[in-house]
């Protein structure tokens, strides 16, 4: 994977890095759990506290999905330190998941660093599976703070459609169209065309889906 960003659908490079809880080694030591890695701009800057908080909040929803959180950004673990400590003091909230103290080397390798914001990291976002592969990527400017609740939202979505096979509509389980319902992959050939609209609700052929908990046969 050197000299090329990974994408979606690669492994998550290997790396050891020095972390807030001591060394890791990724993504080998979260072999058998989700993680998700954000990166944040800089330590002691307004959003990316908010951020830090929201995540903290959302802990252990993340947990009991079998989650872990990781945090990263190019400052020494003492500023990390020192932060954490700040946040737990002046905000009552106590930062309980490691924070990667980069010297820039992950971040390039992630494509973290944008040219025009000097060697400060963007917010980017890597939701990595049980089998160290990314599964989804999202990139945030740094003047712009992210949706934590829809994290939980893309997380439970990857695992339902891992779990029962399936594709996960627009704004689920609020979608607009068929609410909590999840959709059922299209066929490929007439005959499982003409089964699966007799078997599935369905607006056509193409667009088939059910309720979340109902068994296929």
């Amino acid at each position: 994977m050197e000299g090329k960003m990974p994408l979606i659908g690669d492994r998550f490079p290997e790396v050891q890095v020095q972390t807030t809880h001591g060394p890791m080694k990724l993504p080998n030591d979260m072999a058998g759990k989700w993680f998700i890695l954000f990166s944040h701009p800089a330590d002691f800057t307004p959003v990316c506290t908010t951020e830090f908080v929201a995540f903290q909040n959302r802990y252990e929803e993340f947990k009991k999905l079998n989650c872990e959180l990781i945090g990263l950004s190019i400052d020494q673990v003492f500023s990390h330190i020192k932060w954490v400590e700040w946040i737990k003091d002046k905000l009552n909230v106590n930062i309980q998941f490691p924070i990667i103290a980069d010297s820039g080397e992950l971040a390039n390798t992630l494509g973290l660093i944008h040219p025009s914001k000097g060697k400060n990291t963007v917010r980017a976002v890597f939701f990595v599976d049980p089998n160290g592969i990314i599964r989804a990527i999202v990139y945030y400017p740094q003047e712009l703070g992210r949706n934590f609740d829809e994290f939980l939202r893309m997380l439970k979505g990857l695992q339902t459609a891992d779990a029962q096979k399936v594709a996960i509509p627009a704004n689920w389980p609020n979608n607009e169209l068929i609410g909590d319902k999840v959709i059922i992959p299209p066929p490929t050939d007439i005959k499982a065309a003409e089964y699966k609209k007799a078997k599935y609700q369905n607006f056509d052929w193409w667009f088939l889906y059910r309720d979340l908990n109902a068994k296929d046969e």
